[in-house]
């Protein structure tokens, strides 16, 4: 009896302690691909999985249930050979303290997403240099998904892994592969991080640990005050996007959040109305119609 009680203790220490960071649901659309073998999307599928969700990317230590809820769905619309071009959309989301709530933390659509894939092919990635984009596009979404992740819960505490995505830009860029270059577009691989490293947008940063972690997480405990926190950090919005105007940081940040924005305030103060929905509507104005609804509720 004693051996068994050691033995289940010590799995469940060995699971608590070495579990990986990130639960990624994975999905492979290849509607717009003609043809008859879809073997090769079933084997990509399980091996982008595989890949995301027995890696070990921190030296932090995650329990099962604090593993980060996330989820990518790549769209194929061509395949020539073991060439393959998509988009990737990628999400993540955080448990909201004391309630049954998940918050989305991350929507990022990402439109030019090229790479080679062999059918059974292993996922590998050297930290030192890029030799397949396809496990460098993984490897740079997953360590955005952790930063933003530990953005929510500390004050700027994804840096490290925003970094590290950094370096995984810094490497693509000379390897001269599209979604990477700097002004190749203004909401690219290298945009995204290129914010979030910018000390323009330190503020928005911590007005993003201030949201979830002072303003969500209180919710259950003191609605008013949470709300009040929330709508006082939202000029941040506004000012980082008049500094940097249609910066991908901020339009990401309300792709994810205007239904939640919208119930947030449709329950304030008609001061808290008003004025959330004058600056969201300043810094996202084709949503203001979705803004006004805030108006609208009793």
């Amino acid at each position: 009896m004693k051996n068994l009680i050691f033995i289940l203790y010590l799995m469940f220490f060995t699971g608590f302690a070495h579990a990986q960071e990130l639960n990624c649901s994975v999905q492979i659309n290849s509607d717009q691909v003609s043809g008859s073998n879809k073997s090769v999307f079933n084997t990509l599928q399980k091996s982008i999985s595989e890949f995301l969700n027995n890696r070990k990317w921190t030296e932090m230590t995650f329990a099962n249930s604090e593993r980060i809820e996330c989820s990518m769905i790549i769209i194929v619309s061509q395949v020539n050979g073991d060439g393959f071009t998509a988009q990737i959309q990628v999400q993540s989301r955080r448990p909201v303290y004391n309630s049954t709530y998940n918050s989305t933390l991350f929507n990022f659509k990402d439109l030019d997403f090229s790479f080679n894939y062999k059918e059974f092919d292993q996922l590998l990635m050297n930290e030192n240099t890029i030799t397949s984009n396809l496990t460098a596009v993984l490897s740079y979404y997953a360590y955005i998904i952790i930063g933003y992740d530990m953005d929510s819960y500390s004050r700027l505490g994804g840096t490290p892994y925003f970094q590290e995505a950094e370096n995984i830009v810094n490497l693509a860029q000379g390897a001269d592969l599209a979604g990477w270059k700097a002004f190749e577009s203004t909401r690219n691989r290298y945009a995204l991080v290129n914010n979030l490293m910018d000390e323009a947008f330190k503020k928005y940063r911590e007005f993003f640990y201030e949201y979830h972690r002072l303003g969500l997480d209180e919710m259950t405990s003191n609605t008013a005050n949470a709300r009040a926190r929330i709508a006082e950090g939202l000029p941040v919005l506004r000012d980082a996007n008049r500094a940097r105007p249609s910066a991908i940081v901020i339009s990401s940040f309300l792709d994810a959040k205007n239904d939640e924005l919208v119930n947030i305030f449709s329950k304030g103060t008609t001061q808290e109305k008003t004025d959330a929905v004058e600056i969201l509507s300043d810094v996202n104005p084709t949503q203001s119609a979705k803004y006004e609804q805030i108006l609208k509720s009793n």
